[in-house]
């Protein structure tokens, strides 16, 4: 029989005789069917089991065996390389004999898992050797799968590009990339949506971080996590909201429960669920979905009350907190318990908690986030922090955890509707710089964008190129919405889908009308994602199976800004192809490969993954993406054991005293040999050893205050005040020019330290202790934004309409982002009535994003084998369900999936909540029979995000996927 609790991760009921069929991996000898107990035991998932409540099991410190596929005799190479799931960074070392991977050795010595892993991790053999994935290219034909050959499909998708862009113009194509290429794809994919001439290009980042960076990096300067999870270690308290990294991050947990038990740290979780983070927690406040910044507003009320604020800090170091108190004062206790569901005496004991205990970190992930002020919830956490003083100092810090295992390198890299690499944006001057990087005639790159403009900048018309793209979270309407409502030539009429999973989008009912919409669909990847079954098309659609992480090399960013490299385990299986060989092939037939990888050597269609990673080191100066060339990378990793696990600095050896990864910015040329920044903003180190100062971006006044920062410098600097971003002419007025060699003074000239592609710039403000991009002021007021004081803004799809007449949302937007965008006009109604719950989504241990190949991960899919929805006792009895019953979701946009239901206190009444890691159903209807032959995953479901709704944020596009609404009846 199937679990019916979803807690039930190990039984002794004997395995469902379904999946038996499908895996062939239950059975003994004899054939017949073995309890799940002895199957856990045989598959060493025991070990992988008990790592999910404590990521610290003694089994996952033994060698995994693999006894069947041993090759008796044959010599076992160790490869070392870095998981493919979560941002965590694990280290992985594969066995391998005759090029077949056979075992799996925990990284004992590794600086960020220790050998620890989770179930993901310890199962990840199964990712490369996997039987369920892609092995051929095929496409659609009259409803079947056909078999093709790459050339010819190849030629077949780059004639139906160029007709395309003939017809309707280069935007009319959707570059859909991916968190889960390396650096070098990442870097890649977005030249060569570049290289084709348009900024409709995204990927992940969009749907899990965006309104992170763009609260984070507008609030003191760059986009990122500050700190690192083992900087947690030093952390007093621990502020969690909208995390869950029990389940999402396990191997995080190792450091955060350090802190708490060396460090007595209080732990404070604010979530709407009681999730197996919340049950480490000394105090747990259970928010209504959508209320993030009263909640924190509430906090600050007793902070600012009993004057807990770091009142010197904030002089020296923040502008704007003034304005932040007036809106805070009026979130009273009455007001945010009116409005949250928390009781004043909960806010008030978190609130001294963090103020009696510091450093404090804070850690979101997507609860915070994926909300239509995303963006006003992420500066909230900010502006917290810099209130109790607890940025810019080790065991303090804002550590955003991400959710791919390199979604931070793919937004550092540009993979995004907004920006070029390292965020240098979409200005002229942006491209420009892009265009000398790449050693290309900035007019050519000009010309094979669209030549009209729809879009203004005051009375300027603005060119196609430099305007946004339609972000990912909103392509459906870049292909449903009229065409003279959409700011380029056409609709969007070709979608590539790489590496990227459809069910972790929502609006699911009008992504398959989209989906039929559309003249093309190329899906690129290892696995076939419901990207090839939820739309009803006969053709159009092509299959070509990606290589995994595993068949190929290259570096990988972790959350805390690390750069890993990893080396290949074995060679890519079937008929499959890493993604950068097929950029190249696809390239060639485009037309512009010779431009692409002018300066980057291409051997069998392979381009240098080690040449692109210099190109990226030659154009990344913003970031410092500039220091960690292949050779310092390779090093690290054949080091890794040297670097302490607290500090990630390095104890004697090859590396000393750099810290692991070169966490960026990694300052000037490798050359220069920059140890990397472990702590961004800690002014008590100086740059040059990896301190820093706040980024002065937002100029150096307004409004008749000061933004530089007043009494405050890094260790060393010789300019003990504020000071603005380094140019060459401020290097002149400095009388600093002279420390430039003469092929740097040629360079530098006219530049400033983002755009000198000599490292002069950098390497002098270096030498005399200061930061390239200047010492300023955060600012938490943030003037070019719609709530430049962040502010509650209740849901589209509100469960109390008594409040929206107090806490209105936006207007509707005629033209954002390209698209016209929805606000009042869904909020004037009031759905509660018909729709009483709350929806809400979270993530399983076990599964990862889409769930793709997590679920066509045998080990994986035993241990989650339905799709549920959490709903609580007293909404269940007034419904009359009962645990384990089938029921209905439906959304008031006319979706409905069916799932299994959670009877559990762990939600709150009035509020239901769901994994949204699977696929293969579609609103009551199996959709197996649909998937290639072979490829299908072990477990499918229905996707939650068939049923939430519409809902994006003000800045980012960000999706709304926290909180909606719902109605559940028994099916």
């Amino acid at each position: 029989m199937k679990l019916t609790k979803k807690s039930d991760y190990v039984s002794d009921a004997v395995i469902d005789s379904s999946l038996i069929e499908k895996t062939g991996a239950s059975k003994g000898a004899s054939g017949k069917a073995i309890s799940r107990r002895q199957f856990l035991r045989t598959s060493s998932l025991m070990a992988g089991g008990a790592a999910l409540g404590t990521a610290l099991s003694p089994g996952m410190m033994r060698k995994a065996e693999a006894s069947a596929d041993t090759v008796p005799g044959a010599a076992i190479k160790r490869v070392k390389t870095v998981c493919t799931h979560c941002s965590v960074g694990c280290g992985v070392i594969a066995e391998v004999q005759n090029g077949v991977w056979t075992g799996q050795e925990p990284a004992l010595d590794h600086p960020f898992n220790k050998g620890a892993h989770c179930a993901k991790g310890a199962a990840i053999r199964e990712h490369g050797h996997g039987e369920r994935r892609l092995k051929y290219p095929t496409k659609l034909v009259d409803g079947k799968w056909k078999k093709v050959s790459w050339d010819q499909a190849i030629n077949e998708i780059g004639d139906k590009l160029i007709s395309i862009r003939k017809e309707s113009g280069p935007d009319s194509v959707y570059w859909l990339g991916s968190a889960k290429h390396n650096n070098e794809q990442a870097y890649l994919f977005r030249k060569m949506a570049a290289m084709w001439g348009t900024n409709n290009v995204d990927h992940q980042a969009r749907i899990c971080h965006s309104t992170t960076v763009a609260g984070v990096a507008n609030t003191w300067g760059y986009g990122a996590m500050t700190n690192s999870y083992n900087d947690i270690h030093n952390s007093k308290s621990i502020l969690l909201i909208g995390s869950n990294p029990s389940e999402a991050h396990p191997v995080s947990m190792l450091h955060i429960l350090k802190a708490k038990e060396e460090n007595n740290a209080p732990v404070i979780v604010i979530d709407p669920r009681f999730t197996r983070t919340a049950a480490h927690a000394d105090h747990f406040l259970q928010i209504r979905p959508g209320t993030d910044v009263p909640i924190i507003w509430g906090m600050l009320y007793h902070i600012f009350k009993n004057g807990w604020e770091d009142k010197g800090f904030i002089r020296q170091r923040v502008y704007g907190m003034e304005e932040v108190m007036q809106e805070v004062a009026k979130w009273d206790p009455a007001e945010v318990e009116r409005v949250t569901g928390v009781k004043e005496h909960r806010v008030k004991a978190a609130a001294k908690a963090m103020a009696d205990h510091r450093p404090g970190t804070f850690i979101w992930c997507m609860g915070g986030t994926q909300h239509t002020i995303g963006n006003n919830n992420t500066r909230a956490y900010c502006t917290f922090q810099l209130a109790l003083g607890n940025m810019g100092v080790s065991g303090g810090g804002a550590n955003i955890f991400r959710g791919h295992d390199n979604v931070q390198g793919a937004t550092d890299l540009g993979v995004l509707a907004d920006t070029l690499p390292g965020y240098y944006g979409l200005s002229a001057g942006s491209w420009k710089h892009w265009a000398k990087v790449w050693d290309l005639d900035y007019d050519w790159i000009k010309g094979q964008f669209d030549d009209g403009s729809y879009e203004k900048k005051g009375d300027a018309d603005l060119h196609v190129m430099n305007t946004k793209g339609i972000p990912v979270s909103r392509w459906i309407d870049g292909v449903l919405e009229d065409k003279d409502n959409i700011a380029q030539k056409d609709n969007l009429k070709a979608m590539f889908f790489w590496g990227h999973a459809p069910n972790s989008q929502t609006r699911g009912t009008e992504m398959k009308k989209a989906m039929e919409g559309l003249d093309m669909m190329v899906i690129v990847d290892p696995y076939p994602t419901v990207s090839a079954v939820m739309h009803d098309r006969k053709d159009g659609v092509y299959l070509l199976p990606a290589a995994t992480q595993m068949e190929t090399y290259g570096s990988v960013t972790a959350s805390n800004r690390s750069f890993q490299w990893r080396d290949k385990v074995i060679d890519p299986l079937f008929e499959s192809l890493p993604d950068h060989i097929i950029m190249h092939k696809l390239a060639t037939k485009l037309g512009f490969a010779d431009q692409m990888f002018k300066n980057i050597k291409v051997e069998n269609d392979e381009p240098s993954v080690e040449d692109t990673l210099r190109e990226i080191n030659r154009g990344m100066w913003t970031i410092g993406y500039t220091g960690q060339s292949p050779e310092r990378l390779k090093k690290q990793q054949e080091n890794w054991g040297d670097f302490d696990f607290t500090s990630l600095k390095a104890e004697g050896g090859a590396c000393d005293g750099e810290f692991y990864g070169l966490p960026w910015p990694c300052w000037g040329t490798p050359e220069m040999k920059h140890p990397g920044t472990p702590n961004l903003y800690d002014g008590s180190t100086s740059v040059a050893e990896g301190g820093l100062t706040f980024r002065a971006r937002f100029g150096v006044e307004r409004e008749g205050v000061n933004l530089l920062a007043e009494g405050f410098h890094s260790a060393g600097s010789e300019i003990k005040d504020g000071y603005p971003e380094f140019t060459g002419d401020m290097l002149k007025k400095l009388g600093w020019w002279d420390d430039l060699t003469d092929p740097e003074k040629t360079a530098a000239e006219g530049k400033n330290w983002k755009t000198d592609l000599s490292g002069g710039i950098q390497r002098v403000a270096i030498k005399h202790g200061c930061a390239p991009f200047g010492n300023a002021k955060a600012r938490v007021k943030v003037w070019t934004f719609p709530d430049p004081i962040p502010i509650h803004r209740e849901p589209l799809y509100t469960s109390r309409h008594d409040l929206v007449a107090n806490y209105p949302t936006y207007e509707d937007r005629k033209s954002f982002w390209r698209l016209p965008t929805r606000y009042s006009s869904i909020q004037a109604k009031d759905y509660s009535k018909d729709f009483p719950l709350i929806l809400s989504s979270f993530r399983l241990v076990e599964y990862e994003g889409g769930g793709d190949e997590t679920r066509s991960n045998k080990w994986l899919a035993e241990l989650q084998q339905d799709m549920f929805v959490e709903i609580n006792p007293r909404d269940a009895n007034n419904i009359g369900i009962r645990d384990g019953n089938m029921v209905w979701i439906e959304t008031p946009e006319g979706a409905k999936i069916k799932v299994k239901a959670m009877v559990t206190r762990r939600v709150a009444s009035g509020v239901a909540s769901a994994p949204y890691h699977f696929g293969g159903h579609f609103q009551g209807k199996d959709l197996r029979e649909k998937y290639p032959k072979g490829a299908d995953p072990v477990v499918l479901g229905e996707a939650l995000n068939t049923a939430m709704t519409y809902g994006y944020d003000s800045v980012t596009q960000m999706q709304e996927t926290k909180c909606s609404l719902c109605k559940i009846t028994k099916a």
